[in-house]
């Protein structure tokens, strides 16, 4: 005899399963926190600062 199964559980379940599948992409495509994001930023101002501050002025 055939398992009885909800088709509505079913569907709610392929439906998680597939917005995990989505979440996993977008981790793995947007995966930097915010601290991550701000201490990047802020190396690179800092760079940008060093290099200016290291240049000829001129006429």
């Amino acid at each position: 005899m055939a398992e009885i199964i909800n088709l509505r559980q079913a569907r709610k379940a392929a439906r998680r399963k597939h917005d995990e599948a989505t979440a996993a992409a977008n981790r793995a495509k947007f995966g930097r926190t915010k601290a991550e994001r701000v201490a990047q930023a802020s190396e690179q101002a800092r760079a940008l600062r060093l290099i200016d501050g290291a240049k000829r002025e001129q006429d």
